[in-house]
């Protein structure tokens, strides 16, 4: 089939609503597809050059954040305290862990999820499932879960906001290394966690005195100054057909809607309408693969959205379980590695470590997903391959919502600040955790390699 932005609407699709006013639909993403477009085509190319680099070994992707971004609970403290958990997180990896890190959040567009069903149920009564506040209201009521075209555009004004800040976050002297004291969050203060970054910044203070005084300039915007970029689930294709553009450079097509997009484990079939439509723009690309997946899939999946073998395009984030990875994957990693493509593997700990708990509420336990985090660098390191990053759903905040760590969540604590829209995610002190342990990890790697 021949590629233009709008050619998905022919193929199957899955994870859609079903919006009852096509007229309203039409109208939004005509407006929609008039506004200015959310990033810039050489935002992008950048992105693609520094995945480059980790797909090469040479750095490292830590992607992160929420699990569904929020209307009502948007705030400029929550992206501040998203945005600085992920500089602490990124200090750890590059400085105990010795390699450049690229950071890419889930924001600024994470608004739609996948639902394993269309429908919910509760007492007798059947309604839509919720799917994000993009689409329609978590409250269980008819007029609630009714999908609506307008949330659309509150979705691109609050994700215009969020980028706004960020940017100002990233270039306005707030990731300055010599304030790196200052990033402590408040609830990290009280763990055995703060003794390390308090370590940790210590040691770069000493660093950047010592640069200082051999007389190299301290004041470089390298050291002052970073680059955040932004990702999220392309699962409302309406959406982002209204904001993909051409490049006025290139004459390529961009998703304008965010830096990296990713196809979902439930969407990514091959002749389906999502890996269809992000086979045709720019962006890099990322495709969540789970336990079932083999081989010629992946390779398949490599022909469609890279058939130019580009490093820094693709991006296979696994996400098996920590009961399932050692099973499944070294054999598919090793089939495909014969194959010479150029692929940025990622791990995402959380997807495949979800349980239930007795009183009914989603978690995750720490351990596991640490345990899945290890046996993804392991199965690399056996087979002489490059563990490039890893994909988080966490918070900045002290939320309590999966269980373990050095904040010492327990079933019985999971009430105490269960905020998350749909799936658990790390509070700030466990991703710390994590970091620093997946620092000692690719450290422990990196010598393996030498």
């Amino acid at each position: 089939m021949t590629w233009n932005k709008d050619s998905w609407r022919n193929l199957n699709i899955k994870q859609q609503p079903t919006y009852p006013d096509l007229d309203e639909l039409k109208k939004v993403e005509d407006r929609l597809s008039k506004l200015p477009p959310l990033v810039f085509a050489g935002e992008v190319r950048s992105l693609k050059a520094d995945l480059a680099k980790v797909t090469r070994g040479e750095a490292f992707l830590l992607q992160g954040g929420d699990c569904a971004e929020s209307f009502s609970n948007f705030s400029a403290n929550s992206i501040k305290n998203m945005f600085k958990v992920s500089l602490q997180m990124a200090v750890a990896l590059t400085f105990a862990g010795g390699l450049p890190v690229v950071k890419v959040g889930r924001v600024a567009g994470q608004f739609a999820k996948p639902r394993s069903s269309d429908f919910e149920e509760i007492d007798g009564v059947k309604l839509p499932s919720y799917r994000g506040d993009i689409i329609n209201d978590l409250e269980f009521s008819a007029k609630a879960r009714t999908p609506k075209p307008e949330k659309m555009i509150e979705a691109y004004f609050q994700s215009a906001s969020t980028l706004n800040l960020l940017r100002a976050f990233a270039r306005g002297g707030f990731a300055n290394l010599h304030e790196i004291h200052s990033w402590n969050l408040g609830f990290v203060e009280d763990n055995r966690l703060d003794e390390r970054l308090s370590h940790l910044a210590d040691d770069i203070t000493r660093a950047l005195e010592f640069m200082k005084a051999c007389g190299i300039d301290t004041e470089n915007p390298a050291l002052n100054e970073t680059k955040f970029y932004t990702s999220h689930e392309a699962l409302l294709l309406p959406y982002e057909e209204a904001l993909t553009r051409v490049d006025s450079l290139t004459g390529d097509y961009y998703g304008c809607s965010g830096h990296m997009l990713w196809i979902g484990e439930r969407t990514r079939g091959i002749d389906d309408a999502h890996v269809h439509f992000l086979s045709g723009i720019k962006n890099p690309i990322g495709v969540k693969t789970g336990p079932t997946i083999t081989s010629s899939e992946i390779l398949a999946l490599c022909d469609k959205l890279n058939p130019k073998n580009e490093a820094g395009r693709l991006n296979i984030i696994v996400r098996m379980g920590a009961e399932t990875i050692e099973k499944n994957f070294p054999k598919v990693l090793k089939e495909v590695l014969k194959e010479g493509r150029e692929i940025l593997w990622s791990i995402d700990p959380m997807h495949g470590n979800t349980i239930k708990t007795s009183v009914g509420y989603k978690t995750r336990d720490f351990d596991a997903i640490l345990s899945e985090v290890k046996s993804f660098v392991e199965i690399h390191r056996s087979l002489g391959s490059y563990p490039g990053g890893i994909h988080l759903e966490m918070s900045g905040d002290d939320v309590t919502e999966c269980t373990g760590g050095a904040f010492n969540v327990t079933e019985k604590t999971l009430a105490d600040r269960y905020e998350t829209q749909c799936d658990p995610r790390l509070n700030a002190s466990q991703a710390l955790e994590l970091s620093f342990m997946l620092a000692d990890l690719l450290k422990s790697f990196k010598k393996s390699n030498l």
